[in-house]
């Protein structure tokens, strides 16, 4: 064991030999090769290179630690608490044994990071020994332990003009951010001759992490005990189907409603499209080809947050014409308010019809809201208090979009689907889809009455109004010089999240329906010519909206606000004439393979999917151990991992909270009445093509059974989410 320890305290001192021939290959380079990629201060990268590990500076400088050097006692003007005279008795318990080579001392150097390899192309991050660290527990006496901290300190800042390095270090838990800030602003002050100013804080508290969990709080324990209350739930009604029913239609609808078995059959059960020619089957993989997008989009965000060795090929890939499809991946929730839109018309319009044009607008809302919030409101408990449960990691925290810990503040903001206007911080960043959604779903109605009782007139007006919301987005760009680039939450807010800059899909998607719907039933007999220059046109219109500002780089206010405000008009456009083709047997390939059964139990998962996708990859983000690797293909290898364990996790939601609360909305509020409302009507509709047609968790209607039930199959407005 003694040989093991000063072998390794060997190796330690042995860097300091590396480092100095670093030193002299930098000093033969020219420096304007070094600034080539990145603005690096040479002579300060130059004098970092020059030390030893940083771990064996700090405790060769600090081998007599005072509580001087924690910035406490008659010199300062802060007393010592007992915190600091615990901290100052550990780090000399550290020195003593190091110095007489104790393994466990020689581990709080050996987690420390070092200077990064390659800080000239990007890696600005050494995250050292995570479980290293934190796995240290020496026992001093029977009633105290030295137990290792570990945290995330700034090592240089400002070697570049934007970033930071990043290096892992390891102190006593008995040590507060405060005093390892004192005491590395004083090392590189005496090693680097680099004076920190009191303003900098080069170790945070929040990046730390000790071995030591935090006892439950209240809504922690409420959390575990409501999921473990429908887990069991689901459990006991699931054996009670598969052993004690012999008919799955003489079941108790509560004992269905829980079922794994009852909901796994309809979730999964794969209907045949083609008996039915109303059916808009291609739908299904449009909408699951634009959540893969969602998803595959939000993997990039989570490798631009970690910490990746070329991030400087990153920024390269940022002008590669590769990178359009991803940053341009907002042209998904545009898709998904098309459906929305479309959805609604088609389903609601033909409802109409057979009630004489009644609707009834507050059950609608009802509806939507009881079928929505269930899964929403868990994901929030379960964002804040669950995901910190699952995973610990030198990241954990850091590669999260959001800081969950503002839902205690905005939850029922985001209950309300007002989060996109009521609130900066958002609880759950995604969620603000679902809030611009039900809010144009609310204004949806009155389109919809003009709609049945004006007929094209209506039409025309829906026209000119997507027409005005279109030249506001201009006008509030121009007038304001807002970018969608900006930096702060204002840009964002006025134009990503704001109801009126996000409704010209909507609209379009209603018009499209509102054709669908008067057109119905007529078979339209396109010779080639035409065929082709629909798909010439349609095409083309969405491939400039994925590649008109390829190169551009940043673009005037005004060339900016016109492809903002016109893509987002020829997007839904140019997805017009793919559903049409496809329902007109115009696809071809196209047809075959957005219309593929396949989709329809992706196609029924994708709102709790699209709910908990950021659960999975911020959990998956946080674990990480060492630094990564930045391409395409790393981030595709990462995407399939993070993309089949949220459908795993969605299909748990899904027959845990999101088919139980279907079904008992169902019981509750059933659509089959002697006089259905048709607000009901339309929402068993949208339910139905969540699940089968003969298996559906809300009872059809009787009387439009035969026409409707299978009108839209695989998609429902409301969770087309982004």
């Amino acid at each position: 064991m003694v040989r093991l320890a000063i072998t390794l305290w060997l190796s330690v001192l042995a860097l300091a030999t590396v480092n100095a021939e670093i030193e002299n290959i930098f000093a033969l380079a020219n420096k304007q090769l070094l600034t080539e990629d990145l603005a690096v201060d040479v002579d300060r990268y130059l004098a970092v290179s020059k030390l030893r590990r940083l771990a064996v500076e700090f405790f060769d400088y600090y081998s007599n630690v005072t509580l001087a050097d924690l910035n406490v006692g008659d010199q300062h003007s802060r007393l010592p608490t007992l915190q600091d005279m615990e901290c100052l008795a550990d780090l000399a318990v550290v020195t003593r044994d190091l110095s007489s080579f104790k393994v466990w001392a020689l581990k709080m150097i050996d987690s420390w990071g070092l200077l990064p390899a390659g800080v000239l192309v990007g890696n600005f991050w050494d995250l050292g020994n995570f479980d290293e660290c934190i796995g240290i527990a020496h026992a001093v006496t029977t009633r105290h332990s030295v137990k290792g901290k570990y945290c995330l300190t700034k090592l240089v800042p400002s070697v570049s003009l934007n970033v930071a390095i990043k290096t892992a270090v390891c102190f006593p838990a008995s040590c507060s951010a405060a005093n390892m800030d004192t005491m590395l602003k004083r090392l590189f002050q005496n090693l680097l001759n680099v004076e920190i100013g009191t303003e900098v804080q080069i170790v945070d508290e929040a990046t730390c992490q000790t071995s030591a969990t935090k006892p439950y709080d209240g809504l922690t324990i409420f959390t575990i005990v409501a999921l473990s209350i429908l887990g069991a739930l689901v459990g006991l009604s699931t054996i009670y189907d598969y052993f004690f029913c012999q008919d799955e239609k003489t079941i108790n609808p509560v004992v269905k409603a829980f079922s794994a078995r009852s909901n796994s059959r309809a979730l999964f059960k794969i209907v045949d499209t083609n008996s039915n020619p109303n059916v808009i089957d291609c739908l299904n993989g449009i909408r699951c080809l634009s959540f893969i997008w969602v998803v595959f989009g939000h993997e990039y965000l989570v490798f631009a947050m970690s910490p990746n060795i070329n991030m400087a090929d990153a920024l390269k890939w940022m002008n590669s014409i590769f990178s359009m499809f991803v940053l341009h991946g907002i042209y998904a929730v545009d898709t998904f308010f098309f459906l929305s839109g479309l959805l609604l018309v088609v389903i609601a319009l033909r409802s109409m019809d057979k009630t004489k044009g009644k609707l009834n607008i507050p059950m609608m809302y009802l509806h939507r809201y009881l079928r929505l919030t269930p899964i929403l409101a868990f994901a929030i408990l379960i964002y804040m208090k669950i995901l910190p449960l699952l995973g610990n990691g030198p990241l954990q925290g850091s590669v999260n979009f959001d800081d969950y810990s503002s839902c205690e503040n905005t939850w029922y903001w985001t209950l309300l689907y007002v989060q996109n206007y009521a609130t900066n911080d958002l609880c759950i960043s995604h969620s603000w889809y679902l809030a611009v959604d039900m809010q144009l779903y609310i204004f949806a109605p009155f389109l919809l009455i003009a709609l049945y009782k004006w007929g094209k007139k209506a039409a025309a007006g829906i026209f000119i109004l997507m027409l005005l919301l279109a030249c506001c987005l201009f006008s509030i760009m121009v007038i304001n010089n807002l970018s969608l680039g900006g930096q702060g939450t204002g840009a964002m807010k006025r134009l990503y999240y704001a109801t009126n800059t996000r409704a010209s899909p909507y609209l379009i998607g209603i018009l499209f329906g509102y054709f669908l719907h008067t057109n119905r039933g007529k078979d339209f007999k396109l010779n080639r010519l035409t065929v082709l220059v629909g798909w010439l046109v349609g095409l083309a219109l969405i491939f400039t909206c994925l590649f008109a500002v390829y190169g551009q780089g940043s673009l005037p206010i005004v060339e900016e606000a016109s492809y903002v405000t016109l893509s987002r008009i020829a997007w839904p456009l140019g997805l017009c004439w793919v559903v049409f083709a496809c329902m007109h047997g115009y696809g071809g390939l196209a047809s075959g393979f957005l219309s593929s059964p396949l989709w329809q139990p992706l196609s029924k998962l994708s709102y709790s999917a699209y709910i908990f996708h950021m659960f999975i990859e911020g959990l998956n983000g946080g674990i990480t151990r060492t630094s990564t690797y930045f391409s395409d293909y790393q981030v595709m290898l990462r995407f399939w991992s993070d993309f089949g364990f949220t459908i795993l996790f969605s299909y748990l939601m899904h027959i845990l909270i999101e088919a139980p609360f279907a079904s008992l909305l169902s019981i509750l509020l059933p659509a089959k009445r002697p006089n259905p409302p048709p607000a009901a009507v339309i929402e068993a509709k949208i339910a139905e093509v969540e699940t089968t047609p003969d298996e559906s968790p809300v009872e059809k209607p009787a009387e439009v059974k035969s026409d409707t039930s299978e009108e839209v199959a695989g998609t429902r407005p409301e969770d087309n989410s982004v």
